[in-house]
């Protein structure tokens, strides 16, 4: 009986191990496929002969991206409004949650709030609106348009609520008899022990604000403010041919807008690559588990 335990206990392993493979390479193929086409040739690319190994090897679609002073000037724009957009975010999200957490009879408004924030989430006013008011305000070309276009996320209020609300009472009502206040009880206990849900809510913040190009193209009328996924969504093979030369006229006849876009999206993807493995370790944390014993 245990041989027979044993022997089923290999096999679900091995079948899950199967499994978990499989879902592994549907999730990396794709990547190391546009990989590929952005470093194979022209003829290669057009035909749909490329597969797993580039084709005609050559870097002409990376040299085409930023050959040009305006890609490094996009990028740190994206980068400043990943940053901005993120505290800002968080910040709105952690202090809207934090009150709207309690119950009716504490805070007597809450039930208004959150049928309003329900209503935003699935209903809004249209683009115009949304442009004519940021307009407005002033915010066109400008990193702050940018950034609060949609910094208070309505899911995500929504979840670190849910959130919150799952914190022991006991924990908030042993801060008050220290004689924390709200403010205090806020910033010392429930933010330290938020880490996984503000981890999520940051990589989603930062995902959004990086692969966001809509709100670049609209709010932006100058190429120096747009982001860079604005940025390289508007790039298409072109040259100047009054100024062209011999190097620009060879790049010309063996790049197409296949190969450039597999760079831009290969580009693009490299941050939150970069970012996601560090965030990932506190999506399976439970802080609050243990640290009250009745």
């Amino acid at each position: 009986m245990v041989e027979q335990k044993t022997l089923g206990s290999r096999l679900f392993n091995g079948f899950n191990v199967v499994i978990l493979v499989l879902i592994t390479l549907t999730c990396l193929l794709p990547i190391w496929y546009i990989l590929m086409l952005s470093l194979s040739e022209k003829a290669a690319v057009n035909a749909g002969t490329v597969t797993f190994w580039p084709i005609g090897f050559n870097f002409l679609a990376y040299k085409k991206i930023v050959s040009e002073h305006a890609f490094f000037i996009s990028f740190w724009v994206s980068v400043k409004r990943v940053l901005l957009g993120t505290t800002v975010t968080l910040a709105s999200v952690l202090m809207m949650a934090y009150p709207l957490s309690k119950t009716a009879r504490q805070l007597p408004a809450r039930n208004v709030y959150m049928w309003v924030l329900l209503f935003c989430m699935l209903f809004n006013g249209g683009t115009i609106p949304w442009y004519l008011t940021t307009r407005s305000y002033g915010l066109i070309d400008s990193i702050w348009g940018l950034v609060l276009a949609g910094s208070l996320p309505v899911f995500s209020v929504i979840l670190v609520i849910n959130f919150f609300r799952n914190v022991p009472s006991a924990l908030e009502e042993a801060a008050y008899v220290d004689g924390a206040g709200p403010w205090r009880t806020f910033l010392q206990l429930f933010i330290p022990i938020s880490a996984p849900v503000i981890a999520t809510i940051a990589l989603f913040t930062i995902v959004g604000y990086w692969n966001e190009f809509f709100q670049g193209l609209v709010l932006s009328t100058k190429q120096s403010n747009y982001p860079l996924q604005t940025y390289i969504q508007q790039l298409v093979v072109s040259l100047n041919l009054s100024t062209v030369d011999t190097e620009q006229l060879e790049m010309m006849a063996q790049l197409n807008n296949k190969s450039l876009n597999a760079a831009k999206i290969f580009i693009a993807m490299i941050p939150v690559l970069l970012i996601y493995p560090y965030l990932q370790k506190f999506f399976i944390t439970g802080i609050t588990l243990g640290s009250v014993k009745e």
